[in-house]
């Protein structure tokens, strides 16, 4: 890289950790460029140069969010080594503590829609990291598959409409999991996000300090669907 390439780098990488701290310190709503600029003793047009847009910005904060909650959530399977499933006991964990300990990052990431999986990359920072978070769960269930099938339902059983949606979905992940294998990892996520949500945005404060010894008894539950020993941490 050249000197002035270094440079713009460096700036780029200030703003954005700037950006991290207001939000972590004063919310979504003090993330802007103007705020920006003014923590750094610019402009908002000097910063513009860097960012084009409110929405570019937002975009490149996603990405380091999703780039850094994947290390952690890689490494963490990484180190466990052993099966599958031992691996997305770790990997569900590492996420977890992710989450409670950056909740501002959390909630930046997850209140807009998920990147579509299938969509065409590149088209922006987040949407391709985005994907890539949600291949790190998805990676996890198919080795599972291929290592040892776990009971699936019928689709002749389910509404046609639910039946439809899973094998389009099926598809666009190419085909890894069969739909009917597809209805139990996208079950399996539902759970978890759900009650991962509930926790690290208070919604459920109101009755629950402590929510780790739940998310082990989903985790148990999940263990069972896949049919997989469950570890205690």
């Amino acid at each position: 890289m050249t000197r002035r390439a270094r440079q713009r780098a460096a700036t780029l990488e200030e703003i954005r950790r700037v950006a991290r701290r207001l939000l972590v310190e004063r919310g979504s709503a003090a993330v802007s460029i103007n705020a920006i600029a003014r923590e750094m003793g610019l402009s908002g047009p000097a910063l513009y140069r860097y960012y084009a847009s409110q929405a570019e910005l937002a975009a490149a904060l996603r990405a380091d969010f999703y780039r850094e909650l994947i290390d952690r959530m890689r490494a963490a399977g990484e180190q466990c080594g052993g099966t599958p499933g031992r691996r997305l006991l770790a990997i569900s964990r590492a996420l977890r503590g992710w989450a409670v300990a950056h909740p501002a990052e959390f909630g930046w990431l997850f209140a807009s829609p998920a990147p579509a999986m299938g969509e065409p990359r590149g088209a922006s920072p987040d949407c391709e990291t985005g994907q890539a978070f949600g291949l790190v769960f998805l990676e996890q269930m198919v080795d599972i598959w291929q290592t040892q099938r776990f009971p699936v339902p019928s689709l002749e059983d389910m509404d046609p409409s639910l039946a439809e949606q899973l094998r389009a979905y099926s598809q666009k992940i190419d085909g890894q999991l069969p739909p009917e294998a597809a209805y139990v990892f996208l079950s399996c996520w539902m759970r978890l996000y759900g009650l991962l949500c509930m926790e690290v945005l208070n919604q459920i404060s109101f009755a629950f300090t402590d929510l780790e010894p739940v998310f082990e008894e989903s985790l148990q539950e999940l263990c069972r669907m896949v049919d997989v020993p469950y570890e205690a941490p």
